[in-house]
């Protein structure tokens, strides 16, 4: 648990204080006395209490036994106005805003071997630093809630924003249990993949080298083995990027590929079987994520220390660290999942007739996708066919290329370029839904989704044709993963209410990671928390922002860890 220091208040613009509470060499206030005073004014539902991440806020406070209510944040109301064109941290938002560059931490704490804690600094430079804190939070507030019904983005903050603040906080503060033995065998099991990896890559390459080592694989690779033609980035280095990489192994060549596995394993050893004991509470022999609000252009939410958002899901190594995360004795996890929720919101979105009516017969998208590309009947389709009209469906989404597709699915780009056409020829309202979104941006500046959040969308006029690309496929799919990443928040809010609502309190909502939802309940309830949770997500169909025309589906799975819920 986080020291706490002191505590900087304003409630007027120009005016603020700062309430020393645990500074060494210097008289401070009583911190339980000082908590005691302000605990009715946090608690209550009729005061604001504006902050800047205010959620960090929240649960320092409230493991001191202060549950905080009526909260604004200057952070998130920022992200509404402006995902994708600045960063939200409050120097940032000073400067552009305000125009006023504000004390920066490492200029009262210093960096390096001569930095101090926060605790150490002089009182006089911590009352500085913090009072201004607070006053700039709440001019921001200020120029924000105007700025926000200006833009008729308001909705957005209150329905979106606000009500996952407490949600994130709890759900921090639960954490969730982490096996420790069974990472430590996942680890000496890596390790001895890794090992194998290495014998192989050793004898292709006739020598032992660091593969870590972009220069030294850089030389195996373009002068000794000759695999291709020298390939350098824009310093001079020797490219061996994951894309270059994959480009080569696609070519048949094998070093480049078992890099690639050696580099994936080598990750998830160091960044998960190695890392995540380290993260686990002492206290609570729990590990507890912290959920980034405002860290993608799109809504959808990241996660740090540790970031749980990347763990490859379609690997069997990577579904043996989710096997790591497991419930506590006589509890079960719940994993709720959004059916082709992407799919469903694309077809949407471009109004495709033929998508839609399979996702309310409830028929097979693959398959339907499969029949119309390879112009056969949908009960000839074979599991080849499906494999690539599946590659193509979730391309389409992402911006891919013909090359993209041809190295996804093993054909030639000459292929990939044919089934690309039959596609668009099929269904001709996505090629149109494309073709508009990136004209509407380019005049624009930025893209809608669903519901009305934007992300701007900077380099979409760039002179650069990799840049512009680049940003057209952004374009593209920022309203699709934007509307998904809506509708997983949407749903959230409505099942922590309906929890609160049923007086479900030894139901835990523990886990958000993309499309899925992972909760934390006691065994025997399983059955009832399941219906629960389904019938919540799925009533996020119809909302007061938007009303689908496609039914969403929600696949639920209980088990005794992450790894068998997939």
């Amino acid at each position: 648990m986080a020291k706490l220091v002191g505590i900087s208040l304003s409630t007027k613009i120009g005016k603020a204080c700062y309430i020393p509470l645990n500074h060494k060499d210097h008289q401070n206030l009583n911190e339980k006395e000082v908590l005691k005073i302000l605990k009715p004014i946090l608690e209550d539902v009729s005061i604001k209490k504006i902050g800047q991440n205010i959620k960090f806020d929240f649960i320092i406070l409230y493991h001191r036994g202060i549950s905080m209510n009526s909260m604004e944040d200057t952070m998130l109301m920022s992200y509404v106005l402006d995902a994708g064109k600045n960063r939200h941290n409050m120097d940032t938002l000073s400067q552009i805003h305000l125009e006023h560059k504000p004390i920066s931490y490492k200029e009262i704490v210093g960096v390096g071997k001569k930095q101090i804690s926060f605790d150490e600094v002089e009182i006089n430079k911590a009352k500085d630093y913090a009072a201004e804190d607070a006053d700039i939070t709440y001019r921001l507030f200020k120029k924000f809630f105007k700025n926000l019904k200006a833009e008729k983005l308001t909705n957005i903050y209150e329905i979106f924003e606000k009500p996952l603040i407490k949600i994130l906080s709890l759900m921090e503060i639960e954490g969730i249990k982490i096996n420790e033995g069974f990472l430590k065998k996942l680890s000496d099991k890596f390790q001895n993949k890794i090992d194998k990896l290495e014998k192989d890559i050793f004898k292709i390459s006739k020598k032992n080298f660091k593969i870590g080592s972009t220069k030294q694989l850089g030389e195996i690779m373009y002068n000794e083995l000759k695999i291709s033609t020298l390939k350098k980035t824009k310093k001079g280095s020797f490219a061996t990027s994951a894309s270059v990489l994959e480009d080569l192994a696609f070519k048949g060549h094998l070093l480049p590929k078992y890099v690639l596995e050696w580099r994936q394993l080598s990750k998830l050893k160091n960044t998960y079987s190695d890392t995540l004991p380290e993260h686990i509470n002492p206290k609570t022999n729990r590990v507890h994520t912290s959920f980034l609000l405002a860290a993608t252009s799109t809504g959808r939410l990241a996660s740090s220390d540790p970031n749980l958002q990347n763990i490859p899901i379609k690997t069997s190594d990577g579904n043996d660290i989710r096997k790591a995360f497991v419930a506590e004795k006589n509890k079960s996890l719940i994993s709720a999942d959004y059916n082709q929720i992407e799919m469903r919101i694309l077809s949407d979105l471009a109004d495709v007739k033929e998508l839609k009516k399979a996702f309310k017969n409830d028929e097979d998208i693959h398959s339907l996708t499969a029949s119309q590309v390879f112009n056969t009947d949908i009960k000839k389709v074979n599991s080849d066919m499906r494999r690539k009209a599946k590659a193509i469906n979730f391309g389409i989404i992402y911006g891919i290329s013909q090359y993209g597709l041809a190295k996804q699915i093993g054909v030639s780009t000459t292929e990939a370029s044919e089934f690309l056409n039959s596609y668009f020829l099929k269904f001709p309202e996505i090629k149109e839904y494309m073709s508009s979104t990136i004209k509407f941006c380019r005049k624009s500046g930025y893209v809608n989704n669903i519901f009305g959040r934007r992300t701007h969308i900077t380099g979409i006029n760039d002179k650069n044709f990799n840049i512009r690309n680049f940003q057209e496929r952004a374009a593209i799919n920022a309203p699709i993963q934007g509307s998904a990443s809506e509708i997983m928040r949407m749903a959230m809010i409505r099942i922590s209410e309906k929890l609160k609502d049923n007086k479900i309190y030894d139901t835990k909502m523990i886990l958000q990671i993309h499309d899925e939802l992972i909760f934390e309940a006691p065994s025997k309830d399983t059955t009832k928390i399941s219906k629960i949770i389904k019938k919540e997500m799925t009533s996020v169909q119809n909302s007061e922002l938007h009303s689908f025309t496609i039914p969403l589906s929600v696949d639920i799975n209980v088990g005794d860890n992450w790894g068998v819920l997939h």
